[in-house]
């Protein structure tokens, strides 16, 4: 019993901490630069993880040495001793050269540590290193040093941040190189557009271009051109970019190595899994679809375009870790805004009866079946109450559903006339329900049993398109009914 009380704590906490990532990496969508991207991350990492002091550093050019390019938290400065860290040297050295990472909890004690007495006069406990690599290319290092002991799960959540930054840096990186060639042949002219990239990448590729072609964000111009590198080192046959409405989306053919015939999924996994992993963090996906009778892989990157998507705010507080990603996840795709701040102003899209009794405005999430000793709204919370949404809704229903009730209308929206209308029976229960009575109570004081009252709310229920008491008491207050 306690080994699985341990096991459930730790997938907790992980999950918890790939929250805190998937929001930080969100925030990366307004970055224009690499440099704003390594200071959002290690900042996002000081605040978020209250670490003592998170650094980046980036590989040079000769592929010798580390630059320290961001430095937030304890110490802020990129010049000083180590601005410079020969690769194989200490332990962010060793980190490159040998692309492990690494976590410590016992940072004073550690052989590498140059200086003892300056770990336990800050009293610097944790330690976690994780390599940026792009393939079996390593183009960074981040280090994240602690007051208190870091659990083995930051490894794992390390690892789903650093796979997403090394993709946006390299893509930004690569961009800048080519922006700052452009500019030199042609001082004048504007950035390329998308399409123009990928033709530099996939010259002998025949790309085609559907739909008008606009300015996307850095986030998501760097994940197309990332998966145009991979593609480019492959035979890509076919390529296509697509621009909807709200989102675009990149198609490709391409021939695996003869000698992955029997394998295609497995390999696909192999080279296309850390971006997978980044295009579920900006809210898209990225799919594989092997075909071995053809010996043929189909690429589908298909990512929201957040300018044509920009929604209204709203915060997420959800009970469970695994409900609270899925939900960031589902209104990041519905093309609405997440907060991280506390604002009760904004609305709430919660299940948790607690955090809805302090907020203003609340979407109700209602989960099924409801866990055991999660109460479900209390009457005084109902007034907070604009609406309900379940584990089907969908992003365009979600949308919708916020979008009504900040117009002042209830989600769901109407009931027909037939529902409107309750037996004089079922008002009767109804009110008395609202007015705290049990089943037991109610079927006292109208003389008639408890199963005819479950019957008659039963009734009421259904013709209230609800599944719980509360919810009908709320509709029914809503429509003036008690």
């Amino acid at each position: 019993m306690s080994e699985s009380a341990a096991n459930f704590v730790d997938a907790t906490r992980l999950l918890m901490g790939l929250q805190q990532v998937s929001l930080l990496v969100q925030s990366f969508g307004d970055c224009q630069e690499p440099e704003d991207i390594v200071r959002r991350t290690t900042d996002g990492l000081v605040e978020t993880f209250d670490c003592a002091f998170a650094r980046i550093w980036l590989m040079e050019s000769d592929g010798k040495s580390l630059r320290l390019v961001a430095s937030s938290g304890l110490y802020t400065r990129i010049d000083g001793s180590f601005a410079r860290v020969p690769v194989g040297a200490f332990k962010v050295g060793k980190i490159a050269q040998n692309r492990i990472p690494f976590l410590s909890n016992n940072l004073p004690n550690e052989a590498w540590v140059k200086d003892r007495d300056w770990a336990i006069a800050n009293q610097i406990t944790g330690f976690a290193g994780y390599p940026l690599a792009i393939g079996d290319r390593v183009i960074g290092v981040l280090a994240v040093f602690s007051h208190r002991p870091l659990s083995p799960e930051f490894l794992e959540v390390l690892q789903s941040l650093c796979t997403t930054l090394a993709v946006m840096l390299e893509s930004g990186l690569r961009r800048q190189q080519a922006g700052q060639a452009i500019a030199t042949l042609r001082p004048h002219a504007t950035a390329p557009l998308l399409s123009e990239q990928i033709a530099q990448w996939l010259p002998p590729t025949r790309l085609s271009l559907v739909g008008t072609e606009r300015g996307l964000s850095p986030a998501i111009a760097c994940l197309f051109l990332r998966l145009t590198e991979t593609l480019s080192s492959l035979s890509c046959t076919y390529c296509r970019l697509s621009y909807a409405a709200n989102q675009v989306m990149l198609e490709a053919m391409i021939a695996p190595p003869p000698a992955e015939a029997a394998r295609l999924s497995a390999w696909s996994t192999s080279v296309f899994g850390e971006l997978h992993l980044a295009a579920t963090c900006l809210g898209g996906t990225l799919q594989t679809r092997p075909n071995p009778s053809q010996n043929v892989l189909q690429v589908v990157l298909q990512l929201p375009d957040r300018a044509t998507l920009a929604g209204p705010m709203l915060r997420v507080v959800c009970t469970a870790p695994a409900l609270q990603l899925a939900w960031v996840q589902l209104v990041y795709l519905a093309g609405l805004q997440v907060s991280s701040t506390g604002d009760a102003d904004l609305l709430l899209l919660t299940d948790d009866p607690a955090e809805a009794a302090s907020a203003s405005r609340v979407l109700w999430l209602q989960t099924c079946p409801q866990p055991l000793g999660r109460p479900a709204p209390s009457r005084n919370v109902l007034d907070h109450i604009l609406g309900y949404i379940d584990l089907t809704t969908s992003p365009a229903q979600l949308r919708q559903a916020v979008e009504t009730v900040l117009a002042g209308k209830p989600w769901p929206s109407t009931l027909s006339d037939e529902q409107k209308t309750l037996s004089d029976r079922e008002h009767e229960i109804l009110t008395l329900l609202a007015q705290g009575l049990r089943d037991r109570d109610i079927a006292d004081r109208l003389i008639i049993s408890e199963s005819t009252v479950k019957f008659h709310l039963n009734n009421v229920l259904s013709k209230l398109q609800v599944q719980t008491r509360y919810q009908a008491i709320y509709q029914a207050t809503r429509y003036g009914w008690i």
